[in-house]
């Protein structure tokens, strides 16, 4: 599974940590992912899609109808 947001986009952010002796190694940020299984009517179907807390709130928003929609327009497939 790729550390992606299936509705909002999200990657993971890339930078460094820096220490009390100020030595920087490198870290990345990972989004708050979470795989979660919608029923869409319309496909008369569950589906599972991997999606942020910032992607749940934006499904609770708009509706399920409308993000699927959303995801097929660009070209992914559920």
């Amino acid at each position: 599974m790729s550390a992606r947001c299936q509705v909002t986009g999200a990657r993971p952010g890339f930078g460094k940590s820096v220490s009390h002796s100020h030595r920087r190694t490198s870290r990345r940020w990972d989004p708050n992912l979470q795989a979660r299984k919608y029923y869409v009517p319309s496909l008369g179907r569950t589906v599972t899609l991997t999606v942020s807390a910032r992607g749940i709130k934006t499904i609770d928003r708009q509706g399920i109808e409308s993000v699927v929609a959303q995801i097929r327009a660009r070209g992914e497939r559920i």
